[in-house]
């Protein structure tokens, strides 16, 4: 199984996809609220979150990765804090994510 079908069957599964872009068959937009659930997801499947994007009204806003927090991609205090950073910073922001899901889980 390749990264992008096990993210579409394991985590963005029920979810919106607000990218209305020629990119959106490879590149997801969600809610804040979607977002959310995303990232519960990762952290409960072990996914490593690379980079971390928002956008307001299709707009680049703020990106925050991992190595600006000096954690690896798998450790979920980076993007909590990050995400709980963005959120409390403004509202109604859209997000979107770089992942990295290991062989292991691939190979389920």
């Amino acid at each position: 199984m390749k990264q992008t079908e096990f993210l579409e069957k394991n985590v963005f599964t029920d979810l919106k996809n607000r990218n209305d872009g020629d990119d959106k068959e490879t590149i997801y937009h969600f809610s804040e609220s979607d977002f959310e659930t995303v990232l519960q997801r990762l952290e409960h499947l072990g996914i490593g979150l690379y980079q971390m994007e928002t956008f307001d009204n299709g707009e680049s806003h703020g990106i925050a990765t991992h190595n600006d927090f000096k954690k690896k991609a798998t450790d979920p205090r980076w993007y909590k804090k990050s995400f709980l950073t963005f959120k409390t910073g403004q509202s109604g922001l859209s997000y979107s994510a770089t992942y990295k899901v290991s062989s292991k889980l691939l190979a389920r």
